[in-house]
């Protein structure tokens, strides 16, 4: 059986706990044979502890090593290395958020359609065993009407990498956090298109002089990403969503919730509950038992392993990671405008 040979470009925290390890448990259908990182000293530490052979300072210098290679740097640079390595002929799986700008990713899919290979962007709360299972259950929900999606933390502003960078990573809570649980929201909803976006992003806690911050240290002076944001988005389809997320803001506790309100039923993801009308009542159902992984970047790995083999479709199709990228887009741009309505480009 043929392995594929990928490659890790960028060895930080998210390679390291979760991209390495998944792509290592399924050591029987892929192998990790090359490393790169702007620090090769990191790179080549990381190459002797797993024993990986190949370790390169240049990431172009490993497309002759791999099939496949896993993008985790900063978000200004997955587009320009996503492109590089679909045009050498090598599938690609990049960390989200795809790109920092739509057009952005509108090159990356048209790069991935010219070099006939897959392209996935690792949205991997999809991968998510209650989100699975939700996916599943929205047959019970009918057409979808109103969704509420959170991705709130109290004070937990990443005080390490460079997620607070403006020129790096394009923005803050947004970008990095909201991100997951809206491309979530889209997949369940079946990716309606979205027509109109109004957004609101905020900073004023972050950049207040004696933070307390549980996540470490960052300058409040020179902090200019969002660590806040509220949005109501419409779709095509005449349903509707009300949307936040932050790093930072003065609520009880952090707090992950995803429901869908639809015509025949409702459902909520974290935990996963049903609501229903049933012989006159109004009847709500928690599954006592859900299959699947723990582990979310497991089941990742393996989808994208077996669509590089031609085995499987994609779970996250770069298509609609592209609109989750324009919503964001239009978030940002209509809270800098202050207009009262948002129109989608």
């Amino acid at each position: 059986m043929m392995k594929l040979r990928i490659g890790i470009i960028g060895v930080g925290g998210i390679a390291l706990s979760r991209h390495i390890p998944a792509f290592l448990k399924l050591s029987d259908h892929c192998t990790i044979t090359a490393l790169s990182d702007m620090n090769f000293a990191r790179a080549k530490e990381a190459s002797e502890t797993l024993n990986i052979p190949y370790v390169f300072e240049q990431y172009h210098q490993m497309f002759s090593e791999v099939d496949a290679v896993c993008i985790c740097t900063p978000n200004k640079f997955h587009a320009e290395i996503t492109i590089a390595a679909l045009e050498a002929g090598v599938h690609v799986m990049c960390e989200k958020p795809m790109a920092l700008s739509a057009a952005e990713c509108e090159s990356m899919i048209a790069a991935s359609h010219k070099a006939e290979k897959v392209l996935a962007i690792a949205y991997h709360y999809r991968f998510m065993k209650e989100a699975a299972a939700a996916k599943r259950a929205m047959q019970e929900v009918g057409m979808p009407l109103v969704t509420r999606v959170q991705a709130l933390r109290r004070r937990k502003v990443p005080g390490w990498g460079v997620f607070t960078n403006k020129e790096l990573q394009g923005g803050g809570s947004l970008i990095d956090y909201g991100c997951h649980l809206l491309d979530l929201s889209l997949w369940l909803m079946g990716n309606p298109k979205a027509t109109d976006v109004v957004g609101s992003t905020y900073n004023a806690l972050s950049k207040m002089p004696g933070q307390v911050n549980l996540w470490g240290n960052f300058d409040h002076e020179t902090f200019n990403v969002d660590d806040h944001v509220t949005a109501y988005i419409k779709f095509e389809n005449g349903a509707s969503m009300l949307f936040e997320t932050s790093w930072a803001s003065n609520i009880k506790d952090d707090h992950e919730h995803v429901s869908i309100s639809g015509v025949d039923g409702g459902l909520s993801v974290f935990p996963l509950e049903l609501y229903k009308t049933e012989n006159g009542m109004l009847v709500n159902s928690q599954p006592v038992y859900i299959p699947g992984e723990e582990d979310a970047g497991l089941p990742q790995a393996r989808n994208f392993i077996d669509a590089c083999l031609g085995n499987a479709p994609l779970i996250v199709k770069p298509e609609e990671a592209l609109q989750v990228s324009q919503i964001i887009e239009a978030i940002y741009e209509n809270s800098m405008s202050g207009n009262r309505e948002g129109v989608l480009k």
